[in-house]
């Protein structure tokens, strides 16, 4: 009788384990797989432009902006063109302040919870020269 129980509760632990362990890929596979795409400020042959000029992303995915050419350059998210319309996600994804030299860098790590649609975001000095791009949140 007491390796019939002894043989039950290593079978239970088995079973608890390989629980545990596919439980927790269910957990951190999502996160793992997040992607880091870069988006230059001033295009490569001194454009004021974003290079690409629209990219696709998922939810928890982060893109880094790097100052390329002709700057001052930041990245603005317009509060009115994103698909909550709203101000405070605008804010939390903009980076206002002024990168100076090539090669300066800052990340945007789009909440897993974004709301899918496009995102439109400018260069505060250069929006009227056409410095706009759009992230797309599929």
């Amino acid at each position: 009788m007491k390796l019939i129980a002894s043989s039950l509760r290593r079978l239970s632990l088995v079973v608890l384990t390989i629980c545990l362990v596919v439980s927790s890929f269910a957990v951190f596979v999502e996160s793992a797989a997040a992607e880091t795409y870069t988006i230059k400020l001033g295009n490569d042959k001194g454009m004021l432009a974003f290079e690409p000029k629209k990219l696709t992303i998922h939810p928890g995915d982060t893109v880094k902006w790097v100052n390329n050419k002709v700057p001052p350059h930041n990245v603005v998210f317009d509060p009115v063109k994103n698909p909550a319309k709203s101000k405070e996600l605008a804010q939390a994804l903009s980076h206002k302040k002024l990168l100076m030299t090539p090669g300066q860098n800052t990340t945007t790590t789009f909440p897993a919870d974004a709301p899918a649609g496009d995102y439109t975001f400018y260069c505060e000095p250069h929006r009227g020269a056409g410095m706009v791009g759009k992230i797309t949140v599929e």
